[in-house]
């Protein structure tokens, strides 16, 4: 793969970890490019310089040069900074604005989020043109970059970037940047020809700022196949199934990755004993000792343990979970919850901790070294979703050889097999229909194979450890689809 031409590819998107993450976007933005890099691409990525970027990063960024902007019709010109940071192969460059990123969270609310989006996607286009950096394919995320595509055919077609191709991923449909046309026109400054019905336009009044980027871009893309396919539907397609079904020609579902250095139990500094395939039979139980210990609940390897860790909101399923709490807690099994979210969930399951002490755990909190301590001491994992554009906790979980339990949506449904109690194929436990019975069947399911039958669970536990669910696979399929689009 290597060997193949090389392209030159601007990601530009609204957050990317360690400087700024607030979802699987953020993991995306930072494992993407470096695996790109390493199959021979030449990548950039562009991000707002927001203030809350730690300080040791800041630190780090180094300036590349400064020019003026026009913006809409504000008829004034905005200052652009560029500041660069280069790390393991990938050149990250931070568009400096005070006026508009000089708040302390990424996202604030819709009006002051669309004159900062709209400013930030014309002058990440600026900003190449500037350095000179012409990308073969300019690669955007979500609705705060959708402007992208259109800016590229319409104020940047007679530049040089305007030679590049556009590629725009949906990572999560829901946020689309709806607002008034007026407003949208006075800051973005697009021609009247991109507010038409089958570009920015919805409802006759509104601009839908996603909706145009997916009308303008070459190539659509979301994080899974089966979520390609239901964004094509009324169920999933948050009023934007007829426009993606009008563009499914150019719609492409690739299956995210997670990144191996950040999630290896081998080499996992969290973990109480770190492990690999070879021996996890002999050290995950120490891992569920000090997990059961760390958290107060009762230590005893015999106990059947199920994760969850989830942003606590109604897409994950947490009405489903918390209508079965009192049935999975039998005596013989343990829950442990991790992540913040509805006060509703928060709430409800500190009730049950309070209910159930030492078998019921509520961390209502986001602790990323205690999510490794899950992953690596729980027996199973919890993603009832009602849907999953991807899903990361599924794969993290399969490569600490913990077994998922999962509903048939989206990417769980692309990356977990249900086991068969027949041939012993599989990989997870699942269920269809969104439905507290159905979910709970699923978890059922996995504790009879877990305590009836445990050479078989073992060997489910071993084969989730053996599938590459690197980052490496997805994106070969992503350079391929840029050598595509651009085949000279």
């Amino acid at each position: 793969m290597p060997n193949l031409p090389r392209r030159s590819v601007a990601f530009i998107g609204s957050e990317c970890h360690p400087f700024v993450k607030t979802g699987g976007l953020g993991d995306v933005m930072y494992a993407l490019p470096r695996e790109l890099a390493r199959l021979n691409c030449d990548v950039r990525v562009i991000l707002p310089r927001y203030a809350c970027i730690p300080q040791e990063y800041q630190n780090k960024m180094v300036y590349r040069g400064e020019f003026y902007m026009d913006l809409g019709k504000t008829g004034r010109n905005y200052y652009v900074g560029i500041m660069e940071y280069i790390w393991d192969g990938v050149v990250y460059d931070f568009i400096d604005n005070e006026e508009f990123f000089s708040w302390g969270n990424p996202y604030t609310n819709l009006v002051d989020d669309i004159p900062k989006y709209c400013f930030f996607s014309k002058a990440a286009l600026a900003a190449l043109n500037y350095m000179n950096w012409i990308p073969d394919v300019v690669h955007c995320h979500d609705w705060q970059a959708a402007l992208v595509p259109v800016y590229l055919r319409t104020l940047f077609k007679d530049s040089p970037v305007g030679r590049a191709k556009s590629v725009i991923t949906i990572h999560n449909l829901r946020f689309q940047g709806v607002y008034n046309i007026p407003t949208i026109q006075y800051w973005s400054g697009l021609p009247d020809e991109a507010f038409g019905m089958g570009a920015l336009k919805q409802d006759w009044v509104e601009a839908n700022m996603l909706k145009g980027g997916l009308a303008y871009a070459d190539r659509i893309t979301t994080v899974s196949g089966t979520y390609a396919w239901e964004i094509q539907t009324s169920e999933y397609g948050e009023r934007l199934e007829d426009h993606l079904r009008y563009h499914s020609g150019k719609l492409r579902g690739i299956v995210n990755g997670i990144d191996y250095d950040m999630w290896n139990p081998e080499t996992d500094p969290a973990l109480a004993e770190n492990y690999g395939l070879g021996n996890v039979l002999d050290h995950k139980m120490a891992n569920k000792l000090a997990l059961q210990k760390e958290l107060g609940l009762e230590q005893d390897t015999g106990k059947f343990v199920i994760g969850l860790i989830s942003r606590l909101t109604n897409q994950k399923g947490l009405d489903l979970v918390n209508a079965i709490i009192p049935q999975v807690l039998d005596g013989n099994t343990q829950v442990v919850v991790l992540g913040t979210g509805d006060k509703q969930y928060e709430d409800a399951f500190r009730g049950y901790e309070g209910a159930y002490k030492g078998t019921f755990s509520a961390c209502i909190q986001y602790d990323e070294g205690r999510a490794h301590r899950i992953y690596a001491g729980a027996d199973a994992l919890l993603v009832p979703s009602r849907f999953e554009p991807c899903g990361l906790t599924q794969l993290n979980a399969m490569h600490y050889g913990t077994l998922p339990i999962v509903r048939e949506t989206g990417g769980l449904k692309d990356t977990v097999e249900p086991y068969n109690e027949f041939n012993g194929e599989g990989n997870g436990f699942t269920f269809d229909r969104y439905d507290a019975g159905l979910l709970l069947g699923a978890i059922n399911r996995a504790k009879t194979l877990y305590f009836n039958n445990r050479y078989h669970w073992d060997e489910v536990v071993q084969r989730d450890m053996a599938k590459d669910v690197s980052w490496e696979r997805s994106a070969r399929q992503y350079k391929d689809l840029y050598l595509e689009l651009t085949q000279w």
